[in-house]
């Protein structure tokens, strides 16, 4: 494999990525590399793709026929927390084509590229673990990521702003983060009242990371 030519391009093998385990392993390397000296250069080696890598499964799906959560059993709080593994797995592709689709753009606007791509490349970082602990409950309920149909609103959003950072930064941050956060409390507390402890703390997990997302975005 030839070697990246920018932490950049690290951010775009990301997007390259299909399987669910290379992805977090991709975006876990690019946080990485972030400890290290490296170029940072706005011409990538490796190709940039308008919509990234996606496994075979979950399939597709309307959002209006995708599973109703239910979580008075394990199946249904297994169904709600695919849909966020779904989220986290589509932010992780977000954050990283955040950095690398803006690396030209960002310069005009009076912001540092360094630090803008650093803060994209940790908040991808953040969005892997968060897969991650969602995944890992998933197994323990009986279930995996790609088990329930799902929706690509998230990157269909993104797609809309490819060309717009001022867009890209309302809509992804300051948009769809948003409203997970004022979604998240309430499924915290059904989570609880149904005696599931253990989602309910991931959960608080990614709520208190997402508010660090959504300042990204300001």
């Amino acid at each position: 494999m030839q070697a990246p030519a920018s932490l950049l391009d690290l951010g775009v093998a990301v997007l390259h990525s299909k399987e669910p385990d290379l992805k977090v392993r991709a975006a876990n390397n690019a946080v990485t590399a972030l400890e290290h000296p490296f170029e940072l250069h706005t011409e990538l080696k490796t190709p940039l793709p308008l919509r990234p890598a996606r496994p075979e499964r979950p399939p597709s799906a309307h959002p209006s026929d995708v599973p109703k959560r239910r979580l008075g059993s394990e199946a249904g709080r297994a169904t709600l927390l695919h849909a966020i593994a779904h989220i986290e797995f589509n932010a992780i592709d977000l954050a990283f084509d955040m950095a690398a689709r803006f690396a030209q753009d960002i310069e005009g606007l009076g912001l540092n590229h360094l630090q803008f791509t650093k803060d994209w490349f940790s908040i991808g970082g953040d969005e892997a673990y968060h897969f991650t602990l969602i995944n890992r409950r998933l197994s323990e309920l009986g279930a995996g990521y790609g088990d329930f149909p799902a929706h690509h609103g998230l990157w269909d959003a993104a797609e809309k702003t490819a060309g717009d950072l001022l867009g890209r930064l309302v809509a992804a941050p300051l948009i769809l983060e948003a409203r997970g956060l004022d979604v998240t409390p309430g499924m915290i507390s059904r989570l609880q009242a149904v005696g599931d402890n253990e989602s309910a703390d991931i959960l608080k997990i990614i709520y208190s990371d997402e508010i660090g997302h959504v300042a990204c975005g300001k």
